[in-house]
């Protein structure tokens, strides 16, 4: 009698939910932190008077961020251009801007041109004025050239000052992240588009960009996170932005607990939201290849 061997198969694992390493303890108790910090607000008069004095710096902020990486943009396309092109000139000024913003300390650039590079300029434009005066003594040239003459520092507000400055340093690091996406793409693209008859600017406008814009998106996005933390540094403007309205607030009450505990949700939830939405396009650009 023949016994028929049976090939045994090993038994399926039946899964035993998640492991405790797999847990994401950090956002737990981040949102944790985040849902005390909420909860002392709504029931905790001191916590709620400090939210109510500082909510008015969220505006501030946003507009400095916002209009900072406007300028950085425009900025940082121009000298990424300017650092891939082979025109001796546009290469030279767009590395000597890059090389120089990037050795300077932001809170010291933001210093140097609130204090130096913006009263110069008010001068140049009176300069400006009584030059065009001394040729135009009637008609809407003379208006213009009294409107300069007569134009001071004092309508240059330290907060379009700190924009200036944040837009000016942040882009010389946009304009290194433009370079790399230029220069990422294949330079067989390059030729063919130029032996089609495209002109140099019509490569790059119709071929060049539309992929590097696409491909440094992401990192766009984190530089965007890093300028709104940085838009505190305009405190030392004494522009009334979060920060700055935190010190006051501190000062005047001495309840430095609540009011940095807050100040802190404050920033945490914004860079929070912004990082949630840089890592959704990530995602989006990953599933579209």
């Amino acid at each position: 009698m023949e016994t028929t061997s049976k090939v045994s198969r090993p038994a399926r694992a039946i899964p035993t939910g998640l492991k405790i390493s797999q847990v994401p303890w950090w956002a737990l108790i981040l949102v944790a932190g985040v849902l005390i910090i909420i909860y002392l607000i709504l029931t905790s008069a001191n916590y709620l008077d400090t939210f109510l004095y500082l909510k008015d710096g969220i505006i501030v902020t946003a507009r400095i961020t916002i209009f900072s990486y406007l300028i950085a943009l425009v900025l940082g396309l121009i000298a990424g251009i300017g650092r891939t092109s082979k025109n001796v000139i546009m290469y030279t000024i767009s590395t000597l801007y890059v090389e120089i913003i990037r050795g300077i300390p932001m809170i010291v650039l933001i210093l140097y041109i609130a204090f130096a590079v913006v009263p110069l300029g008010v001068d140049l434009i009176n300069l400006l004025g009584k030059w065009v005066q001394s040729f135009s003594q009637n008609g809407a040239l003379a208006g213009i050239a009294d409107s300069l003459v007569n134009f001071s520092i004092r309508e240059v507000s330290f907060e379009l000052r700190a924009i200036m400055a944040l837009g000016l340093g942040y882009g010389a690091y946009e304009a290194e992240v433009f370079r790399a996406g230029i220069q990422s793409i294949s330079r067989g693209q390059i030729e063919a588009s130029l032996s089609l008859g495209l002109s140099y600017f019509q490569t790059l406008r119709f071929v060049i960009l539309p992929q590097a814009v696409r491909r440094v998106l992401p990192p766009l996005g984190n530089d965007f996170v890093s300028l709104l933390k940085d838009s505190s540094l305009a405190t030392v403007l004494a522009v009334n932005e979060l920060t700055q309205l935190g010190r006051k607030r501190r000062s005047s009450t001495f309840r430095v607990f609540e009011t940095f505990n807050v100040l802190v949700f404050l920033y945490l939830a914004m860079t929070l939201v912004l990082s949630t939405g840089v890592g959704y396009i990530e995602r989006r650009l990953k599933v579209e290849e």
